[in-house]
Formats: structure tokens, sequence, C-alpha cells
């Protein structure tokens, strides 16, 4: 368990510095174009990994049934969309905006555990779902009636699209617990089985919209698919020891990381206040893995 909270929380910091390169470095991408070209980049530098482990992932691999493939197909379909949507997220809106509410994730996780996992709801974590529930009011609010917030959350853009990229992975979360616990599959084949089959679904998208200027950037590319290299295999682990209701709400602190980011080096408006909101979303969360 220690070990992989140990894991949660480099995965954190981790992606919560991805989230900042990915608003700082790729403008003029569609959001299918540069998953497909950072996930080619993030295969390129996990080889070294699936490779020293080939024979595990083989037989894991051949091994696969109908509730593997299910599972799979589940969660790159979910990481996938979700990652679409958030991307066009903070494209259309601030980092420490966006951020904070996509990061509510596991709101969403424990009820899914609690319907589909038989995880029992305790009232400490009810509180956290309420306080987290709050972080996205105070994103969402700027000097004006209380009811303001909930105002601009219906009519930004932004805001929704955030707010549907999080029950999306939330879907994803959960079936990372399911493969690598229930199943047993290992990391190392996880990992490029995600990244591929990420690619592969937004592949059609990537090449209807292709991207301009991809030699001038391949430095920046290859950089930003060695995070989600490093990123994928720790949220891996940390899934592999760590019920999803405690890996999630520990991964998504990311939020701190890109709202100090997006304040301070960008910025960006409201920073004391959406710091706050961060803050409040990593009380709920810890509230929620309790």
């Amino acid at each position: 368990m220690d070990l992989g909270l140990g894991f949660a929380v480099v995965a954190a910091v981790v992606w919560g510095v991805y989230v900042f390169v990915l608003k700082r470095w790729f403008d003029g991408y569609s959001p299918a174009a540069l998953t497909v070209c950072i996930n080619s980049f993030a295969l390129a530098w996990y080889a070294p990994v699936t490779l020293a482990d080939r024979e595990g992932s083989l037989a894991a691999l051949g091994a696969f049934g109908l509730p593997e493939v299910g599972i799979v197909a589940l969660t790159v379909a979910s990481t996938a969309l979700a990652f679409v949507l958030f991307l066009r997220a903070i494209a259309e809106g601030q980092v420490s905006y966006v951020t904070p509410i996509n990061k509510v994730v596991p709101m969403f996780v424990l009820p899914l555990e609690v319907l589909l996992l038989g995880e029992v709801l305790r009232p400490v974590q009810v509180l956290g779902v309420v306080v987290a529930t709050f972080a996205v009011y105070v994103a969402n609010y700027e000097p004006g009636g209380l009811l303001e917030p909930f105002r601009k959350a219906a009519r930004s853009r932004p805001a929704q699209l955030a707010l549907v990229s999080a029950m999306c992975y939330a879907v994803s979360d959960l079936g990372k617990r399911v493969a690598l616990q229930e199943l047993a599959l290992p990391e190392t084949l996880w990992v490029p089985l995600l990244l591929v089959g990420v690619a592969l679904v937004l592949l059609p998208s990537a090449v209807r919209n292709p991207p301009t200027g991809v030699r001038a950037d391949l430095p920046k590319l290859a950089a930003a698919g060695g995070i989600v290299a490093v990123g994928e295999h720790v949220t891996t682990l940390a899934f592999a020891s760590l019920p999803a209701s405690i890996a999630s709400p520990v991964i998504n602190t990311q939020a701190i990381v890109a709202v100090v980011l997006g304040g301070v080096l960008l910025g960006e408006r409201y920073f004391r206040l959406r710091l706050i909101a961060a803050l409040l979303a990593v009380v709920g969360v810890t509230l929620i893995a309790l």
C-alpha cells in the first residue's frame, strides 16, 4: 500500500507537468493528431521496458479472452475520449480554470465502485464528494452573485468539456483497476496496449486533420512522449496495488501542479481563487480515499 501511494504521488506530479506542457507547447494541433504523435513517441520510449519482460507480456497476451478484450476496449475508448475532451477544454479555457473541474474524477470513480464492485460508501466519503463538488463551485467563482458560478459553468463550454472528460476518466480508472488486479495483466503489457489502443482509436481523426509543423516540434513531441511514458508507467504501478478509489484521488492532485504552473508562469487570472479550488479538490478527494 505505501509503495502504491508513492507511485500515485509521483504520477500526480508527472501528469500535472504534462497538463502545463500541453497548454504551453502545442498550438495548431487537433486533439487527435496531438495524441497520436505523443503516444507514438511514448511507445518508443517505453519499448525497452516491455522488451525486458517480453516473455511475460507475450504469455499474458496469448491468454487473452473475452473479459480481457472487453476491459481493454472499454478503457482505451474512455481514455481516448476523456483526453480529447480535456485537450479541447484547455484549448478553449484557462488551465487554472479547467483543471480543477476536470480533476474531480474520484467523485465518479467511487459511485462506480459501489455499484459495480460492491464498495461501501462511508460518511467521510460522502463528505469528500461534497467538498470536491464545492471545489468546482469555487473554480467557477468570480465576483458577483452566489449562483453566478453555476450559471457560468452551465454555459461555459470549457467547463462542460472538462466535466464530461472527468466522467470518462472515471470509467478509464475503473477499467485500469479491473485489468491490473482482477485480470492480473502485467504492467509491461498494459501500458503499450493502452498507448497503442488510444492512438488507433484516434488515428482516423488525426489523418483527417493532419498537423502542420511537426518537424519543427519533434523535440517537444519527443519530450512530451517521454513524460507520458513515465506517467503511464507509474500510474499503472499505482493502480496495480491500490483500489481505484484511493489511486484516483491521489493521482488527480495533479490539479495542484497544473494550477500553480498556469498561475505563476502563464499569469492566468484569479490564480489565488483557483488555487483554493484546487486545494479544496485535493481535500475532497482525500476524504473520499479515507
